[in-house]
């Protein structure tokens, strides 16, 4: 081990000892992740929409400012479980839905004497109770009807198909959580729940009364939203008052440009979206009462963040029918991804920091030291090693029979004692086409296949001035390290890429002969 990565596991282990010096039992752990949600998408990091159970958190916790995911859902998924970047987690240079080279977070916990428990989406091969949960209700399917469910969903190893008249699923994960957290009580250990919602990823289905509280909200369309959102970010802090809001892509119409008929299918759609987040809150603000009534709110630590940056992808089905309708299947796209990922480039699957830049919040009133907002970068890899450093527990070099490797991420318990590290961080995503490297503030990024660029996260945080021409050395050096961890070439084009959603726009535009 170096002598950084020595310091910073002296740092885990001071706030672990100093934890046990003062009496205090294991913490709690309650992990909740939702998909395809934007940096945006909370009232703490942005938004209009009314989130005030998860502002109450980041008030009396702290919200990270560079938290980063995967920009797709099983990838996200693979990197939280193992602590691994996720082509090395299972087969090189791969991007599925295994971990036969990882050990799980409830593999890791559950020696160490917890109770696990999973609620929600797992998109993940096999079922959560064959790799350390003890509990198990939710989907195996990468997204699911929210009123009807699908044939994937599971009690623990069982099929279950017990679906009311009254079921939502976003409900549901919170409604089963809450069970299994009693028998953790009962059986007088700690416990770790995770919590995967599958909202608000499509189908934007939503409960009748959280639509029309936004119904007539977007009515002033996607330029308005985007630029009221970035003001209330520079007065919420996350960024400062110099900072000026990047011009909308040309793939993206004006609002005023539309139909009065699209403006109304537009803001519709961007309502459904609201109101599925709002539900999440409202299942937020159940779940934190539960446990203050349960007297482990003030020892559980929780983390609540997003598995990419908000979808681009137009996949509605069932247009005229009603957003609470169980067959109705809307989507939003581009034009209101762009909203959610405000101030950000691009969108989920792209490794523009759109698609990888989520909000993060973290509430432990025992044990968090930092407050307000923590600035250094992090990764969802960097959660396994957190719990084993708060929750006393050892990785494993072998589960079942099958070795593994070791973790990638990087502890955060030093972040939560107040201690901002300086020491730089290389982090590496990748998802289909789409590539980056980060070391330091330098990120070398590549769209579909698309020529390097370079930008200095530092002072071009947004991405606009793409800077490999002026840094042809730092290019090259990055582009090896990227290699050397990918395990393969890359076959680059010579000029940047850019989004399918963009390219598609593009050909509409042509063809029809549009003006924006």
């Amino acid at each position: 081990m170096n002598l950084k990565k020595l310091r910073y596991s002296f740092l885990s282990a001071a706030l672990i000892c100093t934890s046990l010096l003062h009496g205090a039992e294991k913490p709690n752990f309650v992990i909740i992740m939702v998909d395809d949600l934007g940096f945006s998408d909370f009232g703490c990091y942005g938004s209009e929409i009314e989130t005030p159970n998860i502002d109450r958190l980041a008030e009396n916790g702290a919200r990270f400012t560079q938290f980063y995911n995967t920009a797709k859902c099983h990838s996200s998924r693979v990197c939280l479980m193992s602590g691994q970047w996720c082509h090395l987690a299972d087969k090189p240079r791969g991007w599925g839905q295994g971990l036969s080279k990882a050990a799980t977070i409830a593999e890791v916990l559950k020696p160490a004497g917890y109770f696990t428990a999973m609620t929600g989406k797992w998109h993940l091969d096999g079922n959560p109770v064959e790799r350390g949960f003890d509990r198990y209700f939710g989907h195996l399917s990468g997204a699911t009807s929210y009123f009807k469910g699908d044939n994937t969903f599971h009690l623990d190893d069982k099929p279950w198909s017990d679906f009311g008249k009254d079921f939502y699923t976003t409900d549901a994960n919170t409604e089963w959580g809450m069970k299994f957290i009693n028998e953790g009580i009962a059986k007088k250990k700690p416990f770790l729940l995770y919590i995967a919602h599958n909202a608000p990823h499509y189908p934007l289905q939503v409960r009748e009364p959280d639509f029309r509280k936004y119904e007539n909200r977007y009515k002033e369309g996607w330029d308005l939203i985007r630029r009221q959102r970035f003001e209330k970010q520079k007065q919420v802090g996350l960024f400062s008052d110099e900072k000026k809001l990047p011009k909308r892509p040309g793939a993206i119409p004006s609002w005023n440009s539309l139909s009065a008929e699209n403006k109304s299918w537009e803001s519709r759609r961007m309502a459904a979206y609201a109101g599925m987040i709002d539900r999440i809150d409202q299942q937020v603000g159940r779940l934190t009462a539960f446990l203050q009534e349960k007297g482990v709110l003030d020892n559980t630590v929780i983390l609540l963040f997003s598995d990419n940056g908000g979808c681009p992808f137009e996949r509605t089905k069932g247009k005229n029918l009603n957003p609470w309708d169980p067959e109705s299947y809307w989507t939003y796209d581009t034009s209101w991804a762009w909203v959610s990922n405000t101030p950000f480039k691009y969108y989920k699957q792209n490794q523009h920091e759109g698609g990888t830049h989520s909000p993060m919040i973290v509430h432990w009133p025992a044990g968090l030291k930092a407050k307000g907002l923590i600035t250094r970068p992090a990764h969802l890899v960097d959660i396994l090693p957190t719990l084993i450093d708060l929750g006393g527990g050892t990785y494993p070099a072998q589960i079942k029979d099958h070795k593994v490797r070791p973790f990638d991420g990087r502890s955060m318990a030093p972040l939560f004692s107040g201690t901002q590290n300086t020491e730089e961080r290389e982090l590496f995503f990748q998802y289909a086409k789409n590539y980056a490297l980060r070391q330091g503030d330098w990120k070398l990024v590549s769209c579909t296949d698309g020529a390097w660029e370079l930008y200095n996260l530092k002072s071009d945080p947004f991405e606009e001035n793409n800077i490999a021409a002026q840094h042809p050395e730092r290019v090259s050096q990055m582009e090896k390290r990227y290699i050397e961890i990918w395990g393969a070439p890359l076959k680059l084009k010579k000029v940047p890429g850019q989004p399918t959603t963009h390219r598609a726009a593009k050909h509409r535009k042509n063809k029809n002969k549009l003006k924006d």
